[in-house]
């Protein structure tokens, strides 16, 4: 059973500099230790989120897509910033319509009619600002800096893969690197069914990931879960999103699935998500039975 999480009374304080007196506190958070959001309830009924990003780095992503990119989703999208404090590294947010996707019990309909909105979503935020300098170089280099990776998640991996997967990930990562040019822009970042608010139109939450990147990286969950055993969803994804994939996308998007599952292989010893390690297991299976038969 995960501990519920008290809110800092210092937290709670700045809070109700803008909210007024708080009656009710209920931890929202998920369950990762790492994860800190409360739900506030003031005398008159009205709610407001506050979140304590995880570092310093998540917070100022988090800040700085509440306020420059989140506006070009359009109203009642997402949560709305109404202040920030960087000494604790709390944000106070306003309550976006919706539920999350996956405990609604939905149809298959009204599934397709989820990853619609989504892939209009994406579409916006891929497309939100003009990156800078700085945001360009980074977005230039995300491909690389995945691969990068690679080595690090399988020394923590270890022997959860055969010697076969660790060369089949260590190939994907070479690939990764001379794919070409990709479209580039900002990326939620943890895109996927967890953080979409339902209610007959979509709303995202949880920016702390947002960033300069490739975009076709917003899509690697989808691909190893949802897309995987409902191609529907795919499809009214892309028709939203506005255009399909390019060669070099759909190739990076490959190479990025291997390292998402060595990364949930790797995350095993502090991971309580079973679906987790099975979503990075089904990967390699699959990716090892179509690559080396």
């Amino acid at each position: 059973m995960r501990q519920t999480k008290p809110l800092p009374t210092t937290v709670q304080c700045w809070a109700e500099q803008r909210t007024g007196p708080v009656v009710a506190v209920r931890d929202a958070s998920h369950d990762w230790h790492r994860s800190r959001v409360w739900e506030l309830t003031g005398e008159g009924g009205a709610r407001w989120y506050v979140k304590v990003s995880p570092s310093a780095k998540f917070f100022a992503r988090e800040t700085h897509a509440y306020r420059h990119l989140v506006p070009a989703l359009g109203h009642s999208r997402a949560p709305q910033l109404l202040d920030s404090r960087a000494d604790d590294l709390a944000l106070l947010l306003t309550v976006a319509p919706g539920a999350p996707a996956p405990g609604l019990g939905l149809t298959s309909a009204a599934w397709r009619a989820v990853h619609a909105q989504a892939g209009m979503l994406c579409a916006r935020l891929h497309e939100a600002g003009e990156l800078d300098r700085s945001g360009r170089a980074e977005a230039e280099a995300s491909l690389t800096a995945a691969a990068d990776g690679a080595e690090k998640y399988l020394g923590r991996a270890g022997d959860r893969l055969t010697g076969g997967e660790q060369q089949l990930v260590r190939d994907y990562a070479a690939q990764l690197r001379r794919v070409g040019r990709v479209p580039l822009g900002y990326i939620h970042g943890d895109n996927q069914p967890r953080n979409w608010l339902w209610s007959g139109a979509m709303a995202f939450v949880d920016f702390e990931r947002t960033r300069p990147a490739a975009r076709v990286q917003d899509l690697v969950i989808l691909a190893v879960t949802e897309w995987l055993d409902h191609p529907d969803r795919e499809q009214a994804f892309f028709q939203a999103y506005g255009r399909v994939l390019t060669g070099a996308e759909r190739h990076a998007l490959r190479c990025l699935t291997a390292l998402d599952a060595v990364n949930c292989l790797a995350r095993v010893p502090d991971n309580h998500h079973p679906e987790v390690t099975a979503r990075g297991r089904r990967t390699l299976d699959r990716l090892m039975k179509e690559d080396r038969p």
